[in-house]
C-alpha cells in the first residue's frame, strides 16, 4: 500500500461524509457524515505519519484526536436523543433554537 492509495481512500471517506452531512436533514445522519469526514482526515494524517516520519509522536496525536472525536460524537448523540425525546422530531430544521 502506498501513500497515494491511503490518501485516495481518505479523500473518498471525506467526500462521502461531506455529501452525507450536506444532503441529510436528520441530526443523526448529519453526525454520521461528520464522523466519516473526521475519519478521512484521521486516515490521511495516519498515512502521512506512517509513510513520512514513523515516530511515536504521531500515534499519540492521532489517539488524542480520536478520543476528542469520540467525546464530541457522544455529546452530539446525547443532544439528538434529548431533542427527539422533547420534541418527537430529529430534523435539523426543528433544532434552530439550539444555536441561541
Amino acid at each position: 500500500m502506498t501513500l497515494e492509495a491511503v490518501l485516495v481512500v481518505a479523500a473518498a471517506l471525506f467526500s462521502v461524509g461531506l455529501y452525507g452531512a450536506i444532503s441529510q436533514q436528520v441530526v443523526v445522519m448529519v453526525m454520521m457524515g461528520l464522523e466519516l469526514m473526521l475519519n478521512g482526515v484521521i486516515l490521511a494524517a495516519a498515512g502521512f505519519w506512517w509513510f513520512l516520519s514513523p515516530d511515536p509522536t504521531g500515534q499519540v496525536l492521532l489517539l488524542v484526536v480520536i478520543a476528542a472525536m469520540t467525546l464530541e460524537m457522544a455529546m452530539g448523540f446525547a443532544v439528538a436523543t434529548l431533542l427527539h425525546r422533547s420534541r418527537n422530531s430529529d430534523m435539523t430544521d426543528m433544532a434552530t433554537d439550539l444555536s441561541r
